[in-house]
């Protein structure tokens, strides 16, 4: 009997101390991921960025950077989207495959060349399409215009998704190619 009135007090305890200890809302908001930009290019007055191209190689290849936030603090483990308004199609040869066989004395012999065409009309885009973000919230994406578009303004997407809050973030900014 002593036991259940041990036990009793013990909830009716229990009972009162949780209607006057409150407790925090398990949903407070969760703040935004921020995204800033690291473009490493000049900006001109106008918010667009400059790449010079490299007139002695085909493409010139350029990493985008930028960090993301949360409260001030670096998020890691995000996939970014990018994607851009530019892209160059394929349209010759990339080399050439020689075919090989052994002989019935067991020497290799090059009897045929084939070359490779079946990249012709291959569309490439001259920017990677997906990354992460690192530990310390540092995302890079690589882009590659081709000597052909120099004079050209290319528009640079990106994208991402937040698993906490289920936001998506798109945004853009613009590369002239000089």
């Amino acid at each position: 009997m002593y036991k259940e009135i041990k036990r009793m007090l013990g909830l009716i305890n229990l009972i009162v101390v949780s209607l006057f200890v409150g407790c925090s809302s398990p949903t407070e908001p969760i703040s935004p991921i921020l995204f800033e930009l690291d473009a490493r290019l000049f900006e001109d007055d106008n918010g667009y960025y400059h790449l010079p191209l490299d007139d002695k190689k085909w493409q010139t290849t350029h990493r985008i950077s930028g960090h993301v936030y949360r409260d001030g603090m670096p998020v890691n483990i995000i996939k970014f989207g990018w994607s851009g308004s530019h892209y160059w199609i394929i349209g010759d040869t990339l080399g050439y495959i020689v075919e090989s066989a052994l002989t019935d004395d067991l020497e290799y012999v090059s009897y045929n060349t084939s070359y490779v065409t079946w990249f012709e009309g291959f569309e490439v885009p001259i920017v990677n399409g997906a990354s992460y973000s690192r530990e310390d919230g540092e995302v890079n994406t690589m882009i590659a215009p081709v000597r052909s578009m120099k004079g050209d303004t290319a528009t640079i997407y990106y994208g991402y998704h937040d698993n906490w809050t289920y936001d998506d973030t798109y945004g853009e900014f613009y590369v002239i190619f000089d």
